[in-house]
């Protein structure tokens, strides 16, 4: 069974792209698979923060608020993507990282530097695919 994740803690997606976007999904079976979308530095109130710390602390917030919708935690994280839009930003994100998501069983990582995101104020984006072996 498939669920659509939007918790009110996040940003709610807009009427235009209701159709085509979904912060995340959760494939329920013998196993639980939760996909979350490209989270972004945008708090539930849809104002973008200011600098990559802030919008990274953001993104992480959301991904968080995402899982907790899906009954999982930070210790469910399978995979990230991370995208960042310079690549002066990778050792603070590699800060944050370890301040935050810092896990014993540390999932497989990708991260990316790209030329851009979906707007020209977003710095970082955080992609999770999370998992639970329970329902």
């Amino acid at each position: 069974m498939l669920r659509r994740l939007a918790p009110a803690s996040v940003s709610s997606v807009p009427a235009r792209y209701a159709g085509i976007f979904a912060h995340g999904t959760v494939l329920e079976g013998p196993a639980r698979l939760v996909f979350l979308a490209g989270q972004i530095g945008v708090d539930a109130n849809g104002e973008t923060k200011t600098g990559f710390v802030d919008q990274t602390h953001q993104a992480m917030d959301n991904v968080e608020a995402l899982l907790r919708e899906a009954n999982l935690n930070r210790d469910s994280i399978l995979r990230v993507m991370y995208y960042v839009t310079d690549a002066a930003n990778l050792q603070t994100l590699s800060d944050l990282r370890q301040e935050r998501w810092n896990s014993t069983a540390a999932p497989a990582v990708t991260t990316l530097v790209v030329a851009a995101l979906a707007a020209p104020d977003l710095l970082v984006e955080i992609e999770v695919t999370a998992g639970s072996n329970t329902l």
